[in-house]
């Protein structure tokens, strides 16, 4: 009896521990996305009532990544355990240039950066050389007041600009009526590649918001 009690409480001390534990293992999936998201709209629908520096008029963002995502074929890991440091204030300001603000570098890391099994400084360095693959149109930056447009509009401009990209990698996705995303599927090393069908999410929208850079 006695050992059956120690063992109840052994088992009882351990239990808050093995809840606590998060997240798949770093380093397993399948493919990435590279999320490009459209700052004026994102500034419209949340960014500006936030006062994120990411929406100054001076800043000039376009198409800003979201993030590199890794990707399982059905669904995909988040929050992983990983042994590797977050990372410093330096890296993260490094890519506002980029990605709009520090605070979104950060988070991408924290829930998918852990997810690649890269030190922080590499997987940084791996989405900017994956948004540098990506040509982003210029046409949209000539947009001078707010228009509505066929989301397949935005797909077909992006198909344009990178030859190298087939319809089924490609994705545009909308969120309250605005035009939200462009999602890229690559390979493990930025190749061109179908989405999973669950990345697939067209937007049907034939008009679709879309505003000026300011």
């Amino acid at each position: 009896m006695r050992l059956l009690s120690l063992c109840l409480l052994f088992s009882m001390t351990l239990t808050p521990v093995a809840l606590s534990a998060k997240g798949e293992i770093a380093g397993q999936f399948d493919y990435y996305v590279l999320a490009l998201s459209w700052s004026p709209n994102w500034c419209s629908q949340e960014g500006e009532a936030r006062q994120s520096p990411q929406c100054d008029a001076d800043k000039d963002h376009g198409w800003i990544m979201h993030g590199l995502w890794p990707q399982f074929h059905r669904g995909y890991p988040s929050f992983c355990r990983t042994l590797e440091r977050p990372p410093m204030r330096s890296m993260t300001a490094s890519m506002q240039d980029i990605m709009g603000t520090p605070g979104l570098a950060w988070y991408q890391w924290k829930k998918h950066g852990s997810c690649t099994g890269l030190s922080a400084s590499r997987y940084f360095d791996l989405a900017r050389r994956a948004y540098a693959t990506v040509v982003r149109p210029s046409v949209f930056r000539k947009v001078k007041d707010q228009i509505r447009l066929p989301a397949s509009v935005v797909e077909q401009a992006f198909l344009k600009a990178n030859p190298d990209l087939e319809p089924a990698g490609v994705t545009v996705t909308c969120k309250a009526g605005y035009i939200q995303e462009v999602r890229v599927c690559m390979s493990k090393d930025l190749q061109p590649i179908p989405c999973g069908r669950d990345v697939v999410k067209d937007c049907s929208l034939s008009d679709a918001l879309f505003d000026p850079i300011k």
